[in-house]
């Protein structure tokens, strides 16, 4: 038997290194659960949003993270997460679809049990058909429309749904009534939150004059948990907030006034994000670093050339303007972010060599480097930010 050309190469082609890599805290995790429960109470449920790929922090890791810290219930935008989750999560878990869901896969949704956002009453006759042929309930949630104006039903969609699920409840498990707030994170919003809630409130009512109510009612995000106890209800979605970032400064500013206290930090960021230094090049005065003419070197200068860039998740408004970490200093980002490459300043840093490490996102010896440095000078939001993480970069878990 011809034995392949590449079969001896396999063994070391299975460990070849991707060109950054992603560390998650297992401790910071369990300090952010603690804090957000002591926000919450003993009844809500904490389900806990992995949507994009769970907010760029890898959905294998941190449903494997979450469930040590006790978290049993996991919010995805769509059915292509849900199974993500399902392939890594516990049989005791369960998955809630808050998106889309094409009909050909909600079959597969009702037979893995999991739940799902109805939002268009012409879905439920669907769903039905596939619970009978199944012999199995389907796992639903009534999506209301209270003035965010995406999904969700209007008031005679919504009666038309109850009257069909109550009429057909052998084949359904009416598992929650749901909204999404429009902006809860900022107080110049209020205005608007309040009209929600009385809204959501409305459809409360219908429901308990029907005498039809879902196990759970939830309408809370990051925001809310942190800042709006009236909207816990039974179960609250949190997403940012999970990872360790607060909402909003108006949120971390309310934060501070329940507290009595001037600064406080209750809540850590879990990722990290690393690489090592790629290459070292002496630069003369006067010569361009990088494409173009973007810089100048001003003066002899020692660079390190980093090995990503912007096809890696490393954002090219960073150009000029951001900074690395390496041997615990700030190295200043010369030049264009390129493809796969960019180049920093290490002139004031001694005894830098290929192979070190270098600090993207988080912390090395005293200092730090959080996302908001990517938003300040990319116009990016931290969720944006991290969601671009590409799911490619190896992500491993740590004390």
């Amino acid at each position: 038997m011809t034995q392949s050309k590449h079969s001896h190469y396999d063994a070391f082609v299975r460990n070849v290194r991707h060109s950054s890599r992603i560390e998650l805290s297992q401790s910071a995790l369990a300090k952010n659960i603690n804090f957000l429960r002591k926000k919450l109470g003993p009844h809500p449920r904490y389900s806990a949003v992995v949507k994009a790929n769970a907010y760029g922090h890898g959905i294998p890791q941190m449903v494997k993270m979450l469930e040590r810290c006790g978290v049993s219930h996991f919010s995805a935008a769509s059915a292509y997460e849900a199974e993500e989750v399902l392939e890594h999560c516990a049989d005791s878990s369960e998955i809630m679809i808050m998106g889309i869901l094409y009909d050909q896969d909600i079959g597969w949704a009702v037979e893995q049990g999991i739940e799902f956002y109805v939002f268009n009453y012409d879905r439920l006759q669907l769903v039905l058909e596939v619970a009978q042929r199944l012999k199995k309930k389907a796992k639903v949630h009534l999506e209301v429309e209270t003035g965010t104006n995406r999904t969700g039903m209007t008031e005679p969609w919504f009666k038309k749904s109850v009257a069909f699920l109550k009429k057909h409840q052998e084949h359904f498990d009416f598992q929650g009534l749901c909204t999404h707030l429009g902006g809860a994170e900022s107080r110049s919003n209020q205005f608007r939150i309040d009209q929600q809630i009385n809204r959501y409130k409305a459809y409360l009512t219908e429901l308990k004059k029907r005498k039809y109510m879902p196990k759970y009612r939830h309408i809370a995000c990051s925001a809310a948990v942190l800042a709006m106890p009236e909207t816990h209800y039974d179960l609250v979605r949190v997403g940012v907030a999970t990872y360790g970032f607060w909402p909003s400064p108006d949120i971390y500013y309310h934060h501070l006034r329940e507290a009595g206290k001037d600064k406080d930090a209750p809540m850590n960021r879990i990722i990290s994000w690393k690489t090592d230094v790629m290459d070292i090049k002496d630069v003369p005065k006067g010569e361009f670093i990088g494409y173009g003419t973007a810089f100048q070197a001003l003066h002899d200068m020692r660079v390190a050339v980093i090995p990503l860039g912007y096809s890696n998740g490393y954002p090219r408004g960073q150009s000029n303007n951001g900074f690395v970490l390496i041997r615990g200093r700030r190295a200043p980002i010369t030049g264009l972010i390129n493809m796969n490459l960019f180049m920093v300043d290490i002139t004031d840093i001694p005894g830098v060599e290929p192979g070190d490490e270098v600090v993207l996102l988080g912390k090395q010896k005293n200092s730090t480097i959080a996302v908001s440095s990517f938003t300040n000078y990319t116009q990016l939001i931290n969720n944006e930010m991290l969601s671009r993480l590409p799911t490619a970069i190896p992500r491993r878990i740590v004390k």
